[in-house]
């Protein structure tokens, strides 16, 4: 009896003693948490902290190595384009399924808390069909309104908005003048402005950022022209960096102030990384005469169109070349729409990989392209069909939400807007990592493994030290 009454004494110490080791270990790590997004699993942006390590046996392969004490660029936001074919899918669905898909993007509890946005200036691919504010010809603009998009377009950025919790950053992008302001007479095929229509141009910006705000939709900027040096077979027209200079210059800057619009942000270029600082940047942001109009330059990512590398590098050089002013992603999406690879792990990682290496290279904010296209990858009146991170079977009713949302959802759910990008070192390349911290002190590090396996790594923060696994293909968000 007294040996049982014993081995029952030290079955019960052992237990009290696993569980105080327990809730030490709990409130160890109580103030970080691990967010894990992994293929082959059933982690999506989903609370994992058993991969944080409470055991010494574990050897970190890779460190991250934090500076919250340096930091550099400001956080303006993350979010992606609504579009007429996104707002066409979405009145397609049911009402349940449209209060579904905003709280997906919007809601910054119950989603990915999207606070970032762009739309089109009348008519871009991503439209059922070619369109403009004008009548053709007309131009002193006297016919311009905006009734095209009220059936779709401006009741998705209303609820966009209100799910945000009232506010979204929204910059604004045409794709074409008006035929008859081009010298080809086409709103697609490239072609140039005309240069006795410049003023009107410039006024019928002006135009549009007014009606939207009496529709209670605060346009926070502007670029001056999508892919200005591409000749599409879908809206586009030509800008040489002298045209762009002159236009803003001599036409939009000074037009947008005498309508009482000189606040809103006009953003140069939008176009892909490329050779964008000597390109663009150079002649723009050195001539203080055209620069005090332009408070950033935009980029997309399809440099890589004819099989070369992501042009990083170039986005480093303008931010270091030009530290006062700011680098945007404007556009970016997977190209060629196969429904088969709604699944494709290798898309969801292009996100991320742009991601890190846009914000290590000081840009401030990203802004994928569509935010919802149907099964099919449009419309698009051109039959060029992409991928979006949520896709709508339009015939059953169903969201198809594909990794790549989930990957966008590690930065834009947790990086805030005013956060400040804080400085780290990384000593293997096996891992790729940025961090930010919030504006309420919270810090943010997201971790990506591209790799087939997975690897445990530290995080250094000052005094702390924290080892965690990462599965192989997967993306985590730690946060302090």
């Amino acid at each position: 009896m007294k040996v049982t009454t014993q081995i029952l004494l030290s079955t019960f110490a052992f237990i009290l003693v696993s569980c105080f080791n327990s809730e030490i270990i709990a409130q160890k790590n109580n103030k970080i948490k691990v967010f894990t997004t992994a293929e082959n699993t059933n982690w999506k942006l989903s609370l994992t902290n058993d991969l944080i390590s409470n055991s010494t046996a574990k050897i970190p392969a890779v460190s991250i190595i934090v500076n919250t004490k340096k930091t550099d660029q400001t956080f303006l936001g993350i979010g992606g384009a609504i579009t007429d074919a996104s707002a066409e899918v979405f009145a397609k669905l049911s009402p349940k399924k449209q209060q579904e898909f905003v709280t997906a993007y919007y809601d910054k509890n119950k989603g990915i808390g999207y606070t970032l946005a762009r739309t089109n200036i009348h008519s871009c691919d991503f439209s059922s069909d070619s369109y403009t504010y004008v009548s053709e010809g007309d131009k002193d603009l006297k016919t311009f309104n905006i009734n095209h998009d009220r059936k779709y377009r401006i009741p998705l950025i209303k609820k966009a908005i209100e799910t945000a919790g009232g506010k979204l950053t929204l910059f604004v992008s045409p794709w074409s003048p008006p035929a008859f302001m081009k010298d080809n007479n086409d709103i697609l095929h490239g072609g140039v402005l005309l240069p006795e229509f410049a003023p009107a141009w410039a006024m019928y910006y002006t135009k549009f950022i007014k009606e939207y705000e009496k529709e209670g939709i605060p346009i926070w900027g502007l670029t001056v022209q999508n892919e200005p040096m591409a000749r599409q077979r879908w809206e586009s027209c030509i800008y040489t960096p002298e045209a762009e200079s002159d236009f803003l210059k001599n036409h939009l800057g000074p037009t947008l102030e005498k309508e009482g619009l000189g606040s809103k942000n006009v953003i140069i270029w939008d176009h892909n990384r490329g050779d964008m600082l000597t390109k663009r940047a150079d002649l723009v942001f050195s001539d203080p005469e055209v620069s005090r109009y332009a408070w950033g330059i935009g980029f997309h990512w399809y440099e890589t169109w004819n099989g070369g590398p992501p042009q990083f590098e170039s986005v480093a050089k303008v931010h270091e070349a030009f530290p006062n002013k700011n680098l945007l992603f404007t556009e970016g999406c997977i190209e060629k729409f196969d429904a088969s690879k709604y699944q494709f792990w290798g898309n969801a990682e292009r996100y991320g990989i742009n991601m890190i290496h846009d914000f290590n290279n000081g840009t401030v904010g990203w802004t994928d392209w569509n935010i919802l296209l149907d099964e099919k990858g449009g419309p698009n009146h051109v039959g060029n069909f992409c991928f979006a991170p949520i896709h709508a079977d339009t015939i059953k009713d169903e969201l198809i939400y594909t990794p790549m949302y989930y990957y966008i959802g590690h930065f834009s759910k947790f990086i805030r807007p005013n956060a400040k990008r804080v400085v780290e070192t990384i000593s293997d390349t096996s891992l790729l990592s940025t961090s930010f911290k919030n504006s309420d002190g919270q810090l943010i590090i997201i971790i990506m493994n591209q790799s087939e396996k997975e690897i445990v790594y530290s995080i250094v923060n000052q005094t702390k030290k924290t080892t965690i696994t990462i599965p192989a293909h997967a993306i985590q968000t730690v946060v302090y």
